[in-house]
């Protein structure tokens, strides 16, 4: 209730959402003192989202560590690769052991890359979403490896 902007209905959600304008982003807050922050762009943004949400906790009368540290452990990035894809010729490229693709379901196909262990979303407009990496250089490698693998068989 301290806190401006931020929502709390533990019968919907266990922790409170407390949102903030610069930079743009949500940040969880539990009763374990654990923090998720959502919607930043970088690891600058994500320092400051976390040090405004602690200094805002802080200021209504929770005591908290000076500095709180954080982890990345999702990093959710979209590419192009510049033109429509058949996924369906995808599908049988990759291998079934490591596609998922059902039309009917999910307009996308779900393609899990073991290194880097990320997850990417393929669509036949050619966008990808990739899911799951730690570090940006892992978003990088994941994309040319998808990128490697649908020219090798001629599908891109």
């Amino acid at each position: 209730m301290q806190l401006e902007g931020a929502e709390y209905d533990p019968e919907s959600f266990p922790g409170l959402i407390y949102r903030i304008k610069d930079p743009k982003s949500a940040t969880l807050i539990f009763h374990s003192g654990k923090l998720v922050c959502t919607g930043a762009k970088n690891l600058d943004q994500i320092g400051r989202a976390i040090a405004t949400a602690a200094d805002k906790i802080r200021k209504a009368g929770v005591p908290i560590a000076k500095n709180p540290t954080f982890e990345v452990q999702n990093i959710v990035a979209s590419a192009d690769l510049g033109q429509e894809i058949n996924l369906n010729a995808i599908a049988i490229s990759l291998g079934l052991e490591r596609v998922e693709y059902e039309p009917e379901q999910f307009p996308g196909l779900v393609y899990r890359i073991d290194s880097p262990k990320v997850v990417v979303l393929l669509f036949g407009s050619g966008k990808m979403v990739c899911t799951g990496a730690r570090t940006e250089a892992d978003v990088v490698k994941a994309v040319e490896h998808v990128k490697k693998e649908l020219k090798a068989s001629n599908l891109l």
